[in-house]
């Protein structure tokens, strides 16, 4: 293929694994991983990539064959993609419009409140309850933090060695595997400190739907 970069030259370990022949068996390793990806329900990290190799395959090299891979589904309505914890297929975005004609459930609807306080864990983490109000202004409910929580966007990572040692609140890698997201860097600039910006209302429009509800095919995530 076109563009398609040369097979990696092979560790001792490797060329042991595959035997006398490590171009063709490459080429397999290369399916193997192929199918792994298409059949898993979450994003696969090299490490469990690896142990489809029994170890013998190096980071070094299922990286390479994962942007072979990436380089085989260009040009389709289904792309290999690095998020948070790992890679996975999804469709593409442009392919949104038709897959929802399948699938018109729409996702839930956060409150203004929410998208705020969700927008400052976010950009400003760690920060602890009493950080968020000083910035939107007001109170914030115990209630909208247990339900970023148990969407598994955000979690406590620690407590501030202050009175009281209030709970450190940051987003997940759930929240970055949802968005289609591989680091925070990702995330569009904000207008303001609350979050009040269009871009990343409709970041979170793309997100999956918590595991309760029936997964609609929208990227990104849409696993195949």
């Amino acid at each position: 293929m076109p563009g398609q970069r040369p097979h990696p030259k092979l560790s001792r370990r490797e060329a042991v694994f595959f035997g006398t022949s490590p171009d063709m068996n490459l080429a397999d390793a290369k399916r193997v991983l192929e199918t792994a990806l298409i059949c898993a329900q979450q994003p696969m990290p090299v490490r469990d990539m690896r142990t489809l190799f029994a170890d013998a395959l190096g980071a070094d090299t299922v990286k390479l064959l994962l942007d072979e891979l990436r380089l085989d589904w260009a040009g389709k309505g289904v792309e290999l993609v690095q998020v948070a914890s790992g890679w996975r297929f999804q469709s593409r975005p442009e392919m949104r419009e038709y897959l929802d004609r399948l699938h018109p459930e729409k996702p839930p609807r956060y409150t203004r409140a929410t998208l705020e306080t969700l927008a400052i864990i976010a950009y400003r983490q760690p920060v602890t309850r009493g950080d968020m109000e000083d910035i939107r202004g007001v109170t914030i409910s115990s209630l909208l933090i247990k339900q970023l929580e148990d969407r598994g966007w955000v979690e406590v990572i620690g407590h501030r060695e202050s009175a009281g040692r209030p709970a450190l609140y940051a987003t997940t890698r759930q929240f970055l595997d949802d968005l289609g997201l591989d680091s925070l860097a990702q995330l569009p600039l904000l207008d303001d400190a609350k979050g009040d910006t269009p871009s990343f209302e409709s970041l979170l429009t793309t997100a999956e739907t918590p595991p309760s509800e029936p997964p609609p095919l929208t990227p990104p995530g849409v696993l195949i």
